[in-house]
């Protein structure tokens, strides 16, 4: 079959058409039909397909994952406990209202054991924070290296918690004697079914 053959066809009676032209305009309907089924119908089915590939692969590692999870379960649960009771020893660490008192006597009398002469004790207005209360206490002490080394050595040691801030060491001019400022902070555990606003530590 040729072109011109082609061009004589006539589509009223296709049925007296030659096999070989029947075959082709079988085969031009085919696809058609076939390119017509996948642009309205097949085409979206296959980017839903994609779509819901997508979840099943998120999901399956959502799965894993709270797999994993579920079998470290008792693991995380221990793992909390711990967590609860090393939090409850740091907060025993903290004074409270009652006992910030005995600490700043505790304070002094290190500084006083360690041979320091008390130029300064100074206790200033408490600073509420999170869950506690900073407590600053301005020092100025008299003596000398040794001394101010074993006044930090002994508030390092004491069973609450102090720290030492904004050091100053000069020289007193007197006997070879060296004056240290400092500020040492201690904290307060807030309860907040019993403390007030008013309600702070020694001052």
């Amino acid at each position: 079959m040729n072109i011109s053959e082609l061009n004589e066809l006539d589509f009223d009676d296709m049925g007296n058409w030659p096999i070989a032209a029947k075959a082709l305009g079988i085969a031009v309907i085919c696809l058609a039909v076939l390119g017509g089924g996948y642009w309205f119908d097949t085409k979206d089915q296959l980017a839903e397909l994609e779509r819901i590939e997508q979840t099943e692969r998120k999901l399956k590692a959502e799965f894993k994952s709270n797999a994993r999870k579920a079998a470290n379960i008792e693991l995380y649960k221990q793992q909390m406990i711990d967590m609860k009771q090393s939090f409850g020893a740091m907060l025993k660490q903290l004074p409270s209202q009652t006992e910030v008192a005995e600490l700043l006597v505790d304070i002094s009398q290190t500084g006083l054991a360690s041979g320091l002469e008390f130029d300064l004790f100074k206790v200033d207005n408490e600073v509420p924070l999170d869950f506690y209360a900073e407590l600053p206490i301005r020092i100025r002490v008299t003596g000398d290296y040794h001394e101010f080394g074993s006044f930090v050595s002994g508030v390092a040691a004491l069973p609450r918690i102090v720290t030492l801030h904004d050091f100053s060491i000069k020289d007193s001019k007197e006997n070879g004697q060296l004056i240290m400022e400092a500020t040492a902070k201690t904290y307060r555990y807030i309860d907040e079914e019993t403390d007030t606003p008013d309600n702070g530590g020694a001052k």
